[in-house]
């Protein structure tokens, strides 16, 4: 029998991309261990006053209840689907924190934490997965551009927005979110070319959290992603993304840079998604459940409880009022969303430009009239 004829299957495709093959992963920037103890870094320290450390422990807490609720309102059929940040809340919360008030944030659909920490009301962000609207907040209030689902596209519009600041002399950086999934994708490249050559004041943060869709890490690079940023000209670093004041420190230090004019900075948060991709994702099909409990010994909550325990910032109250906010959001955000109510269909053509062009006014009228059509529409 010929080679050709037996059947073999292909597990792995890629030639040595084994992770015992991969180069030694480098240490991280980390200023609080995973069991709640503070040390110091020679390259990053930060300043942070008692009552911030309280601020952010509720950060922290409150984007968690948020998510959970939301992941239970579309186990429930009230959504069409939800894009979970659980585990990664210390990641997102640390770069939103970090960011100046004139600081413009260009997230992908799972970005929640720094919606939160940019005022965005929760429940603005739930309408865009009920699919009552295309995402209900203000993008130039808030300094949070609407949600980005094609994968990689807001690494561009950053660096434009980036470029844009540039030409208009202000002082001010963008910090553009990504997955690891999305460092394959031709548009982050793209956009690291153009931020590179013209040192636009951008900062690249990346959300490693193992596994993009379903694929692991190493399946996908064959060294650490932080270092791909010195192929493009500019630093890289790696951040331990479960650690929050670690990520603030980065992530300040790297928007510094880039609004003093040393253009852009690629942030490795080395993190870890403790649920599904999104809720039509079965995570058990390509990862071990022994995994997932090494990954809740890092538990980005949990660290910065034992710190703030262990430390007297702290106490039971404190915890205990923080929990009874986070039950009180959950109710709020229920509520709300059970009470959104539907769309016209007529609003899908109310936003397409800023004046209505008299082919889509011919298109609206159709639409109204085929509706009536049917026996008991409404008039």
């Amino acid at each position: 029998m010929s080679a050709l004829s037996q059947t073999t299957e292909v597990v792995d495709p890629v030639p040595g991309a084994d992770a015992p093959h991969l180069p030694g992963q480098p240490d991280l920037v980390q200023l609080l261990t995973p069991e709640g103890e503070r040390v110091e870094h020679p390259e990053y320290s930060l300043d942070v006053t008692d009552d911030e450390l309280r601020s952010l422990y509720r950060d922290l807490a409150l984007v968690r209840r948020w998510d959970v609720e939301a992941t239970a309102l579309q186990r429930q059929g009230e959504l069409g689907i939800w894009a979970s940040l659980l585990g990664q809340e210390a990641a997102q919360v640390g770069a939103g924190r970090a960011l100046a008030a004139d600081d413009m944030a260009f997230p992908t659909y799972r970005e929640h934490g720094v919606a939160w920490t940019r005022g965005v009301d929760p429940l603005h962000v739930i309408s865009l997965f009920r699919g009552v609207d295309q995402g209900g907040w203000d993008p130039v209030a808030t300094k949070f551009n609407l949600y980005t689902v094609v994968i990689g596209a807001q690494t561009l519009h950053a660096t434009g927005y980036a470029m844009g600041l540039q030409r208009d002399g202000a002082e001010s950086a963008t910090l553009a979110f990504l997955g690891d999934g999305a460092t394959s994708q031709g548009e982050v490249n793209e956009a690291m070319i153009w931020a590179a050559t013209f040192s636009a004041p951008v900062v690249f943060f990346c959300q490693n959290n193992q596994y993009a869709i379903s694929v692991p890490i190493e399946r996908q690079s064959r060294v650490p992603l932080f270092r791909r940023a010195a192929g493009f000209g500019f630093p890289g670093v790696r951040v331990d993304g479960n650690d929050v004041l670690a990520v603030l420190a980065v992530t300040r230090a790297a928007l510094a840079a880039a609004r003093d004019g040393q253009g852009p900075t690629f942030i490795e948060a080395f993190t870890y998604r403790m649920g599904a991709h999104t809720t039509s994702d079965d995570p058990t099909r390509y990862r071990l459940a022994s995994e997932l409990e090494e990954w809740k010994l890092r538990d980005p909550i949990a660290r910065l409880k034992a710190y703030l325990s262990r430390s007297g910032i702290a106490d039971a109250d404190f915890f205990t009022s923080v929990d009874a906010e986070g039950d009180q959001l959950a109710v709020r955000i229920r509520q709300g969303t059970l009470e959104m109510p539907d769309p016209a269909g007529t609003e899908i053509f109310d936003h397409v430009y800023a004046e209505q062009t008299p082919e889509l006014a011919r298109q609206r009228e159709e639409f109204v009239a085929y509706h009536a059509s049917f026996e008991g529409a409404e008039s």
